[in-house]
């Protein structure tokens, strides 16, 4: 095999040829971390044409809390869903470039599991998702959603920091 070298190749010109996503989930909890991982998201799908769909997990308080009653894991109230589609509809009509395909899901579960499971469902090529959302005390007793997602994804994960990169500057 004959190795070729290339002088000067910029990183967006390689990624398709790595990496040429079509369909991107990004699970959001409305945090602004977890907004600027919709934009990297919205970058992705500039540069490469890919359908996104954004996730919203409710995790219902019985299950935060450790309730013993697998009964009031799944009480979970309906207007905490419907406020959550309102809202993810919200942050699609925000964003200044509008991908092509945009689609919005809300479950109800353990925000992990939850992810996993649309990831597998949707066949899904790369998860974008926040190092840090609203998973205040939890994050030190169950440990953080992205990286339980991490070593659990069906699917390539890029993990986003709160800080913003170059990428997504102008979206």
């Amino acid at each position: 095999m004959k190795t070729q070298l290339v002088e000067s190749i910029e990183t967006v010109e390689l990624v398709p040829q790595i990496l040429h996503p079509k369909k991107i989930l990004v699970p959001v909890d409305f945090s602004d971390t977890s907004k600027h991982a919709f934009r990297y998201a919205l970058r992705f799908a500039e540069k490469f044409g890919c359908e996104i769909v954004l996730l919203h997990v409710v995790e219902p308080e019985s299950a935060i809390a450790g309730a013993p009653t697998a009964v009031d894991v799944f009480a979970q109230p309906e207007e905490d869903t419907i406020a959550a589609e309102v809202e993810l509809q919200a942050l699609v009509a925000s964003s200044r470039n509008r991908p092509k395909s945009v689609t919005s899901k809300v479950r109800t579960g353990h925000a992990p599991n939850e992810i996993n499971k649309v990831a597998n469902d949707l066949d899904v090529d790369l998860i974008v998702i926040a190092t840090h959302g609203y998973t205040s005390w939890r994050h030190f007793c169950i440990g953080s959603t992205a990286e339980r997602v991490v070593h659990t994804a069906p699917c390539p994960v890029l993990v986003v920091r709160e800080k913003q990169h170059e990428f997504c500057l102008g979206l």
